[in-house]
C-alpha cells in the first residue's frame, strides 16, 4: 500500500512566487517536456517538472529545501519548448528568490531590500554615512589627524602628494573601518544561513532517496566547493544550454570582473597595510590594470544583461531582478567614472563619482545575503552538495 500525504498548501508561498515572476506556474499540466528538454537535469529525479507541481500545490518546504532549484541556470530551454507557456525557468527563479528570503537573517533586512517602497532607505543610509565621512575627512582633518596620531596611526597613510587622491575626499582609514567590519558581519550571516540551508537540503534529499550520505556539515562541503569552482568559472553547464547562449557571456564577464576587482582590492590592502605603499598607483601598475579590466567587464556585463532583459517582451522581471542589475551596473559605471574624473583632473566630479561608487559598493555587499546576488553563494554550495552526495 502506497504512503499517504496530506497536502497543506501554503497560499502565501504561491502568492510570493506569483509576485516574483512565477505567475505562469498554474499553466503547467505536467507534460514533462521541460524535464526532457533540460540538458543539465540529473538523470534520476530530473527537474523542473516536480518543482512545478510542488510549487503549484503550495508545498513550500518541498521547493525551498530542494537543492535541485539551484541546479537550474535559467537558460530558457524549458520555457522555450513548453507547450503551455508555463515558463518553468521563471518559476524556479522565483523559487530561488523565496529561498534566499527564507534563509536570510535577520529577515527585516531581507524585507527592506526587496521592497520597492524602501529603496529610499536602502540608498539613503549609506548616502548619509559616507557624507558624514566626507565631512570628517575634509572639514575635520586637523582634529582627526590629532586623534589618530594619539593612538599611533597615520591618518593619511602617507598620502598627500596627489590632490585628487581619494583618501583626501574620504579617509582610507574611515572607508576601511566601514567595509572590513561590514564584510565580517556579512560572512557571519552567510555562515548561519548556509548552515541551515545545507542541513535542510540534505534532509530533503534523504527523505526523497536522492542520497546515501548519512550526514553533512558546512565545513564538510568545502572540498566539494573547491572541486566545483572550475566548473563555475568556466560556465560549463551554461554552455550546454541551447537557448540564450549570450547570457552566459554576460555572466562570465561579471564573474571575471568581480574576481579581478577582489584580487585588486586584496593586493592594494596588503600594499597599504603591510608594505606601506599608498595610492594612487600608476596606470601601468599590474593591480591598476587588473582593476580597470575588472571594472570594464562589470560595466559591459551589466549593460548586456539590462539590454537583454529590456529587449524581451515576455521577460518576467521583478523588483529583485532590477535591484541587482542596477547595483551591479552602478558599481561598474561609478568605478570607471571615478577613475576617469581623476585622470582629467576634475576635483568636483572625482568627489561626486567616488561618493556614488561607495554607496553602490556598500549596498552590493551589505545586502549580499538578502538580494538576488546571494544566489551565487547558495548555488555554489548546492552544486557542491550535489557532488558530495554522489548524484549523477
Amino acid at each position: 500500500m502506497s504512503d499517504r500525504y496530506i497536502v497543506e498548501p501554503d497560499l502565501n508561498f504561491i502568492d510570493n512566487i506569483v509576485k516574483l515572476g512565477g505567475d505562469s506556474v498554474k499553466k503547467c499540466f505536467q507534460c514533462a517536456t521541460c524535464s526532457v528538454a533540460c540538458p543539465i537535469a540529473p538523470e534520476e529525479s530530473p527537474f523542473p517538472r516536480k518543482e512545478m507541481l510542488a510549487t503549484s500545490w503550495g508545498l513550500k518546504d518541498k521547493v525551498v529545501k530542494s537543492s535541485d532549484i539551484w541546479l537550474c541556470h535559467e537558460c530558457g530551454d524549458c520555457s522555450e519548448l513548453c507547450p503551455r507557456g508555463a515558463y518553468p525557468g521563471d518559476v524556479l527563479s522565483a523559487a530561488r528568490s523565496v529561498a534566499i528570503e527564507e534563509y536570510a537573517t535577520p529577515k527585516v533586512f531581507s524585507k527592506m531590500v526587496n521592497d520597492p517602497k524602501k529603496v529610499g532607505i536602502v540608498f539613503g543610509i549609506p548616502a548619509i554615512w559616507f557624507a558624514f565621512l566626507i565631512f570628517l575627512t575634509v572639514f575635520c582633518r586637523n582634529a582627526m589627524e590629532g586623534i589618530f596620531s594619539s593612538i599611533g596611526l597615520d591618518w593619511s597613510h602617507g598620502v598627500a602628494v596627489d590632490a585628487l587622491a581619494h583618501t583626501n575626499f574620504v579617509s582610507t582609514w574611515l572607508v576601511d573601518l566601514t567595509f572590513v567590519p561590514l564584510s565580517i558581519v556579512v560572512a557571519l550571516i552567510f555562515f548561519k544561513s548556509l548552515s541551515n540551508f545545507v542541513k535542510d537540503i540534505h534532509q530533503n534529499a534523504v527523505e526523497e532517496g536522492k542520497t546515501k550520505a548519512q550526514s553533512v556539515t558546512l565545513f564538510g562541503l568545502l572540498p566539494s566547493v573547491v572541486a566545483i569552482i572550475p566548473e563555475i568559472i568556466s560556465h560549463k553547464k551554461f554552455k550546454e544550454c541551447g537557448e540564450n547562449q549570450e547570457r552566459a557571456i554576460s555572466h562570465m564577464m561579471l564573474i571575471y570582473g568581480f574576481i579581478a576587482c577582489f584580487i585588486t582590492t586584496a593586493v592594494v590592502f596588503v600594499l597599504l597595510y603591510i608594505f606601506h605603499i599608498a595610492g594612487p598607483h600608476s596606470q601601468l601598475a599590474p593591480q591598476k590594470i587588473l582593476a580597470n579590466v575588472g571594472g570594464i567587464l562589470i560595466l559591459i556585463g551589466g549593460f548586456l544583461m539590462i539590454k537583454k532583459r529590456l529587449s524581451k517582451d515576455d521577460a518576467k522581471s521583478s523588483y529583485k531582478d532590477w535591484f541587482l542589475l542596477i547595483l551591479v551596473f552602478g558599481v561598474g559605471l561609478t568605478g570607471i567614472l571615478t577613475e576617469l574624473s581623476r585622470l582629467i583632473d576634475s576635483r568636483s566630479l572625482a568627489l561626486f563619482t567616488y561618493y556614488l561608487h561607495l554607496i553602490f559598493v556598500f549596498n552590493l555587499f551589505a545586502f549580499l545575503p538578502f538580494s538576488k546576488f546571494a544566489h551565487i553563494v547558495y548555488r555554489t554550495f548546492a552544486l557542491a552538495y550535489f557532488k558530495y552526495s554522489g548524484r549523477k
